[in-house]
């Protein structure tokens, strides 16, 4: 929980500027790319949260490391993190960044899990339609999962549509275990 709030109130803070100064793509694309180092290499957030590191050590690496690479702002943003002692919730900010650019571009992320891959064309329509219902463009990953059985679960947002045959087996099953035999 702590982590959201965290997340949220910097990652804010940080759009807001990033709006200001009119480089959310920038940010975007640099924020991505860093999201992308940290998810392949996990010792720079191992080393920037060991408490037997001093305060200089952690500055010298960051400005080694991500001066050159990323814009002033940016990189003022990650010093300050190193400085409040937040940096450890870099990956959630970066998530949470990512969100409001999200919804500023009118992009949403929908999952689309099936049983078995779906074709170009089922895809093609599944994204036209959410598009249509929400008013955004949609970028669709997907999974598979063969335990659904077949049909699909789609998560857009905070919302889950199940329309896999397990759940309606299981809705079947609920329904039967209520009737009443005479």
């Amino acid at each position: 929980m702590l982590a959201q709030q965290v997340a949220k109130k910097y990652s804010h803070a940080l759009f807001q500027l990033a709006v200001e100064k009119n480089m959310v793509d920038a940010a975007w694309d640099q924020f991505n790319s860093l999201a992308d180092f940290l998810k392949k290499d996990k010792t720079f957030l191992d080393f920037m949260t060991a408490p037997q590191i001093s305060d200089q050590k952690k500055d010298a690496l960051v400005k080694k490391v991500f001066e050159p690479r990323l814009d002033r702002v940016l990189f003022d943003f990650l010093m300050f993190l190193v400085e409040k002692r937040r940096i450890r919730f870099l990956p959630e900010i970066i998530e949470a960044f990512d969100l409001m650019v999200r919804a500023h571009k009118g992009i949403a992320r929908a999952t689309c899990i099936t049983a078995e891959k779906i074709t170009d064309d089922e895809r093609r329509k599944l994204v036209e339609k959410l598009a249509e219902k929400t008013s955004l463009k949609i970028e669709l990953k997907e999974r598979i999962d063969k335990s659904i059985l077949g049909g699909m679960i789609i998560i857009l947002r905070d919302q889950i549509i199940d329309g896999s045959i397990r759940y309606g087996l299981n809705q079947l099953k609920n329904r039967l275990m209520k009737v009443k035999v005479h």
